[in-house]
């Protein structure tokens, strides 16, 4: 004989297969993707910076030695790891799993790396949520680094060793464009001028500097204690507290004596487009019932996640096709949105995103973007996570989104419901 189903029960099983559960209209599930924990180190100017002369396995090892302190899990039960990275060889695998050892994570611990350019560190937690939520693994880190002090963005293809069709097919080609040329083509295209790409850059130094001032990214980062050698060539040990590329400093007036950074004419300058950098960030992810279990309480839901692809040419426009997306996934829409974190790869493209989304300015980058705060391409996806949540809390918010253009033309977004 079949069990009998009560009427609200029979209600609850109609509910679940109209609602998806991924959805924020389900409500809260135990299969619900949890973060747990979350660290970042201090961003510094690459190639001059506090950290021009650390190097990445380091900068991972104090993140992972900071989620495991401030989660109080051991080393042990933390089954997977996966770690964005644009820049080193192999996206840094042998760095990654010598950072993983480093940080008081065991052998038993897997580890993998993962390379989707500009959003590989949000792309790194997307994958351990998705491990999770398929059964793979329980407890999972997601993770992000780059150490721009010792890579170059330009000499990651060679063009002479490319085959001959590259340069016949119009969309393969424009795969080579620089990132500042793809900025100017965006501002070109939908005539965004060079008073409102500065205008973006002033408000992002603004906000940085009012929020270093109140102490604002404080929870979000783990001092680095570290060394450095000056320019006699000495070494000394120092410890890193705060973010160092924000520019208090910053008018319409001082930005507007910079000269365009990619061709004569252009309206991109190094004071409208995000500082190149160094620095790590993560986070522990983990189901609902398994925080549950081990007595954690759940700081967010990892709710959905997107990725669209557009026109390499203009990549910059990537936000404004996934962050649609994402909110479509989670059953959200624009005006459900608390926080948006765009990440500031240029002002062209963020103020383009930023206007065809109607995003309010009241709701962008709360305590600054990339344009003050650096952009470590393989971290920058961890580190807007880690920016996001203290926010959320602090200002009581609901429901968070993170987004960034991706090179050779895409872009990825994802929701995140704040539960502290």
């Amino acid at each position: 004989l079949l069990p009998k189903i009560s009427k609200m029960n029979r209600l609850e099983l109609i509910k679940n297969h109209l609602v998806p559960a991924c959805t924020a209209a389900a409500g809260k599930t135990d299969e619900d993707i949890v973060i747990v924990a979350y660290a970042r180190t201090p961003l510094t100017k690459a190639k001059r910076g506090s950290f021009k002369d650390t190097a990445y396995e380091y900068l991972l090892s104090v993140v992972f030695q900071e989620l495991l302190k401030r989660s109080g899990l051991k080393g042990s039960d933390i089954e997977d790891v996966c770690v964005g990275n644009t820049l080193v060889i192999g996206s840094g695998h042998i760095n990654a799993r010598m950072g993983q050892f480093l940080g008081g994570l065991p052998d038993t611990t897997s580890l993998k790396v993962t390379n989707r350019l500009c959003s590989s560190g949000l792309e790194s937690i997307a994958q351990i949520a998705s491990a999770i939520k398929s059964g793979y693994i329980k407890i999972g880190i997601g993770a992000g680094v780059e150490c721009m002090s010792r890579g170059d963005m330009n000499s990651i293809v060679d063009p002479n060793l490319l085959c001959e069709p590259v340069f016949e097919n119009e969309e393969a080609r424009n795969c080579l464009l620089s990132m500042g040329m793809t900025s100017e083509n965006v501002a070109k295209k939908f005539g965004i001028p060079r008073e409102v790409q500065d205008k973006m850059a002033v408000e992002s130094h603004a906000k940085a500097a009012k929020a270093q001032d109140a102490g604002l990214f404080d929870d979000e980062i783990v001092p680095v204690k570290t060394t450095i050698v000056d320019k006699e060539g000495n070494t000394k040990t120092i410890t890193v507290t705060k973010d160092e590329g924000i520019r208090r400093s910053t008018t319409m007036e001082s930005l507007a004596k910079l000269k365009p950074a990619f061709g004569k004419g252009g309206s991109t300058t190094a004071g409208n487009a995000s500082q190149v950098t160094d620095g790590a960030a993560g986070c522990i992810l983990m189901a609902r019932s398994t925080a549950r279990e081990l007595g954690l309480k759940p700081l967010a839901t990892f709710r959905s996640y997107a990725v669209k692809g557009v026109p390499p040419e203009i990549m910059g426009i990537g936000p404004a096709a996934a962050i649609p997306a994402a909110l479509e996934k989670a059953g959200l829409g624009m005006n459900d949105i608390d926080i948006f974190e765009i990440n500031e790869a240029f002002a062209s493209q963020a103020t383009y995103c930023v206007e065809k989304l109607n995003v309010p300015r009241e709701k962008l980058n709360p305590k600054g973007g990339a344009i003050a705060l650096g952009h470590p391409l393989g971290c920058t996806g961890s580190r807007m996570m880690c920016t996001l949540l203290p926010e959320m809390k602090r200002t009581n918010s609901k429901y968070g989104i993170i987004s960034m253009c991706i090179g050779t033309g895409m872009g990825a977004a994802a929701v995140i419901e704040n539960e502290q």
